[in-house]
């Protein structure tokens, strides 16, 4: 038994082949409602071995082999008892676009690799045409150093520009692992950490979910105001990076704003989060009196089935209990993932990026509505609504108001005026792109 999924990609057969070879490929192509971790990626499309752990332990071992660059690549699965062998085609199809053809012959029905399949070649086609396009604004490799490397977002960041041809460092807490990686304190950053860095991408931060406690909060604000303002200090002494790509959070706006659509400009409002994001950002900001490019990313909820709070609900939904928080009518202001991995690539390459920007899609919801939509992609009743006293129950009165009970209607203004192009802009093509739920034709 075999599928085969084929494509036309509107770029050069070189450049589709070369993007396959570099760091971070195996990454951006891995469906995220999968649950699969990347352990070890193949150093060579001729000879090397790709490690993947799957849920309940499975290790995929994937063993590459027969490249004929730029025209084709093979893996064989060799640590299962199960046929699989994945022929990789490329053929050009005239001077500037190029048909990719995955054939795999396997006994796994082909219905369960068809969403999986489809998933990939939208992705890579959807990464091909954004790095293209920022080509066309600034084609010089950078080297970029990136803090919470190993989160949700800086995972697929790092991904991202690697495959864009960029050259990624791992800033971590411990000793280097790997040649992409250098040891950072965050309470005494060492200036020389950033010694032929281009770029800072600060996206270390403790998670803000959980239960309001004394000491959540003192962990979130400890993990981002001081070590932030200390970056920007090193930075400022540090012989290389020019540009700083912070990241924020809608926080900022305060816990409920009613119906206001707030751009950038909009005043900041109160509570604990915009607290913390009013003293973050200027812990950012500070970098700029050594002359360094600042831009803050101030992020909505990031949609993603690999995790945060899509990968929450989804479980949920598909036992059939999933609804409404509260009356429903609180505003959700989101982004998908790969459009925040856009947001930071754009910010490095384009120096006309400065400041605050919203990192949101340009279709707030309603929770009634991300209910609705989710329910329906996922063919589930969305019945169960979850009652206020619930959830401070759970997180406490001010966890709840400040989390899940929040309501921030918010405009991404200055990526529209930017021209920024959002891969996913309602909340239906979002969900289906990230639950692998292609919308019927």
């Amino acid at each position: 038994m075999s599928i085969e999924c084929s494509s036309v990609l509107d770029q050069p057969i070189e450049e589709v082949f070369a993007w396959h070879e570099r760091p971070g490929a195996f990454q951006r192509l891995t469906p995220p409602w999968l649950g699969a971790r990347l352990v070890a990626e193949a150093p060579s499309l001729a000879n090397g071995r790709a490690v993947i752990r799957l849920p309940g332990g499975i290790r995929w071992v994937a063993q590459h082999h027969d490249d004929d660059p730029p025209y084709r690549f093979v893996d064989d699965l060799v640590s299962l008892p199960l046929p699989w062998r994945h022929v990789h085609s490329f053929a050009p199809e005239g001077a500037s676009r190029t048909r990719l053809t995955d054939s795999v012959s396997t006994p796994v029905p082909a219905l369960l690799l068809q969403r999986m399949f489809a998933y990939r070649h939208a992705q890579l086609r959807d990464d091909l045409d954004v790095q293209s396009d920022l080509r066309r604004i600034d084609p010089t490799p950078r080297t970029v150093a990136v803090t919470g490397s190993s989160g949700l977002v800086g995972t697929a960041l790092s991904a991202f520009l690697s495959t864009a041809g960029h050259r990624v460092i791992r800033l971590v807490r411990r000793a280097p692992r790997a040649d992409g990686e250098r040891t950072w304190d965050p309470a005494d950053p060492d200036p020389g950490v950033f010694e032929g860095v281009d770029a800072v991408v600060h996206l270390a931060g403790a998670s803000i979910a959980g239960r309001f406690t004394s000491r959540h909060k003192e962990a979130i604000a400890s993990s981002r105001i001081e070590p932030t303002r200390r970056l920007a200090g090193a930075l400022g002494r540090a012989n290389g990076p020019r540009v700083l790509i912070a990241a924020s959070a809608i926080g900022y706006y305060g816990s409920d704003r009613g119906d206001e659509l707030l751009d950038e400009d909009a005043a900041r409002g109160g509570g604990f989060l915009a607290d913390v994001v009013s003293q973050w950002q200027a812990a950012a900001a500070s970098a700029s009196d050594a002359g360094v490019r600042v831009v803050i990313v101030r992020t909505g909820i990031v949609l993603s089935a690999a995790g945060g709070m899509l990968a929450l609900l989804r479980p949920l939904f598909l036992a059939g209990l999933g609804g409404r928080v509260g009356d429903g009518n609180q505003w959700l202001s989101w982004i998908d993932l790969d459009d925040l991995t856009d947001v930071y690539a754009r910010a490095l390459v384009d120096p006309s990026m400065t400041g605050v920007l919203n990192a949101v899609a340009p279709n707030p919801v309603r929770n009634r509505e991300l209910t609705q939509t989710l329910a329906g992609i996922l063919h589930r009743p969305a019945r169960v609504a979850v009652p206020k006293a619930a959830v401070v129950a759970v997180l406490g009165a001010e966890g709840a108001r400040e989390l899940a009970c929040a309501s921030q209607r918010v405009a991404p203004s200055r990526l529209e005026a930017a021209g920024f192009r959002f891969r996913r802009p309602t909340l239906d093509a979002c969900l289906r792109h990230q639950l692998g739920r292609v919308a019927p034709s």
